[in-house]
């Protein structure tokens, strides 16, 4: 497959918001009760592990951003009931100055890592090998992403 296409398919995967949909994004009070709310609406029983709600800054503005980890949720019985061999959903929000969160991507990914390149807190996320063509069972590609404004920027694929 062409490496290009290769790497657009993982951002396409990220679905980020820089389109018409994005001036329409719904401006969320509290993502953890947005994302709690639709497994329990789901799920009989729903437990939510330790991992589900990460709070940090993931896009260096100083504000507390969101990260929820999906495959951090059993649902009757069945922890992370979207994961698939491509990894499992992660939601990623952005916090507004005037309050609340917006949702800015969804990845289904292996799992990431928050760390610093050239003076820049970047996303270093895993994910399956083939988008960094190589074949299922290698090690997992890794991603690393900046988040400016509202947009993911990848910055390598490895």
């Amino acid at each position: 497959m062409n490496p290009i296409r290769t790497l657009l398919t993982a951002l396409l995967l990220l679905c980020p918001v820089a389109s018409p949909a994005f001036a329409q994004q719904e401006i969320l009070r509290d993502p953890e009760v947005y994302e709690k709310e639709f497994f329990q609406k789901r799920c009989g029983i729903t437990q939510f592990e330790p991992g589900f709600i990460i709070r940090q800054d993931i896009n260096n503005d100083g504000l507390t951003d969101m990260v929820a980890n999906q495959g951090a949720v059993n649902c009757d019985g069945e922890r992370g009931p979207d994961c698939n061999e491509d990894g499992c959903p992660y939601n990623f929000y952005l916090q507004v100055k005037e309050g609340g969160y917006f949702m800015i991507a969804t990845a289904q990914i292996y799992g990431y890592d928050f760390v610093q390149r050239f003076g820049n807190m970047v996303l270093a996320m895993k994910m399956h090998p083939r988008f960094c063509e190589r074949p299922a069972g290698s090690d997992p590609c890794i991603v690393t992403s900046r988040i400016r404004g509202a947009q993911f920027f990848t910055i390598s694929a490895k």
